[in-house]
């Protein structure tokens, strides 16, 4: 009888083992076990289409998409005044957001949370950050100079998109989907209500796909994309 009920202790002893190195190992991307969810079962990140996004986000036409997605050319001033599009990023990852200067709320959130990614990748000349204003008729380029600074953004590797309003919402609805229509009457867009929809930090690979989307309020999923920013590095052979 003490044989069985040792061979028993034992068992469970063993079997607790390996339920708790599951729970590490499911921890390793976060603190929440549930936020590495940009991969697919062969823990590749995954591409990622408009079928795969909220409906509310995405350009009507595009709904029903399911591969082949990548982002549209776009032409934007960035906070030096000097004219981007999508050719200055060929080769590049790149992680992209969208915000507004004046929003008090979850946007300085979302640019500390940038501060964090600049800094860990301030030495690749591969990575870039752009953050697209929503409310292009304040943020002129001289308002996002000012933001840029106020963050510590190094002008090289971090820009601060502005330009015509109907052109940054098709890049943010046509390319990264992450805000709703402009005509949604459900939404003031340029005011804080849009951004219960437009936390989403979009990561793009050099191939201009979409590799994941994360929210950018959340140092959690910050630090998971920051990981998912180097497997794509390795995926790339970008040093």
């Amino acid at each position: 009888m003490k044989l069985k009920f040792g061979y028993i202790l034992l068992i469970l002893i063993i079997g607790g083992g390996f339920i708790i190195a599951g729970i590490i190992n499911v921890n390793y991307y976060s603190d929440d076990p549930d936020s590495a969810h940009n991969r697919s079962k062969n823990n590749v990140l995954d591409v990622i289409n408009p079928n795969d996004v909220n409906d509310a986000l995405v350009d009507s036409s595009m709904q029903h998409i399911r591969k082949g997605h990548t982002i549209k050319d776009f032409s934007f001033l960035n906070q030096m005044g000097k004219e981007v599009t999508l050719a200055d990023l060929d080769g590049k990852i790149y992680v992209a957001n969208f915000f507004f200067t004046t929003c008090g709320g979850i946007c300085p959130k979302m640019s500390k949370q940038l501060q964090r990614v600049q800094t860990e990748f301030s030495d690749d000349d591969n990575f870039m950050i752009l953050s697209h204003t929503v409310n292009p008729k304040y943020d002129s380029v001289p308002v996002m100079f000012n933001y840029a600074e106020r963050f510590e953004a190094d002008h090289d590797k971090w820009w601060f998109l502005t330009g015509s309003k109907e052109e940054l919402y098709i890049s943010a609805r046509q390319s990264y989907m992450v805000v709703p229509s402009p005509d949604d009457p459900h939404f003031q867009h340029g005011d804080e209500s849009d951004f219960i929809h437009t936390e989403n930090f979009v990561l793009i690979d050099p191939d201009k796909r979409i590799r994941g989307m994360y929210d950018g309020t959340n140092k959690s999923e910050v630090s998971e994309m920051m990981r998912d920013i180097y497997d794509l590095k390795k995926e790339y052979k970008l040093n």
